[in-house]
């Protein structure tokens, strides 16, 4: 994962003439502390895509692994009422590993992010009672637990919220094909 963020990082300063260290301060320097917010600020004043944008937001705020140890941040993830989410977040993961050596896992600040060759869905404790699974599954009919994602999170187009025992073959077939798509 540090090779894609390092890939991105050049890809940024060829676009734009200033590298993730400069861009960093210069996010920092606005003073705006909501993640949405600088993200939508990066992209309205300085005219970045989604991406970048999100990118510099976790390295400034250090809330994703590309400034922070991962596990420390998955740790933090499933802490306190959080904790019992832990055992299907790690069901989930090995399910999502088995469809391919090429899953890439980057923890973030309340959720990890799985990747392929970009972003295909995410896995976030949300509360005591609620578990989330974001994913990129465009032009998808939201059907049954499978619903838009709306603002909920710009990285992903659709939304599921479970509790435990709801994570069944449904669950396991839209993370499938999420992956596919992402290939």
């Amino acid at each position: 994962m540090a090779d894609e963020f390092e890939k991105m990082g050049e890809s940024l300063r060829g676009k734009t003439g200033k590298g993730l260290g400069e861009w960093v301060a210069a996010a920092r320097a606005t003073g705006i502390s909501g993640h949405m917010a600088l993200v939508n600020h990066l992209k309205s004043e300085h005219g970045l895509g989604h991406g970048y944008a999100n990118m510099i937001v976790h390295a400034a705020n250090a809330s994703s692994s590309l400034s922070q140890d991962g596990d420390a941040l998955v740790e933090a993830a499933f802490d306190g009422a959080r904790a019992h989410w832990r055992p299907l977040y790690d069901r989930l993961i090995a399910l999502v590993q088995g469809f391919g050596d090429d899953v890439e896992l980057a923890p973030k600040k309340g959720y990890v992010s799985l990747r392929r060759k970009k972003q295909f869905a995410l896995l976030q404790p949300s509360t005591k009672d609620r578990f989330d699974i974001g994913l990129a599954l465009k032009g998808e009919a939201p059907t049954g637990k499978l619903e838009l994602a709306g603002s909920w999170n710009a990285m992903v187009s659709h939304r599921v919220r479970i509790a435990a025992d709801e994570a069944d073959d449904r669950v396991a077939a839209w993370l499938r094909a999420a992956y596919d798509r992402a290939g």
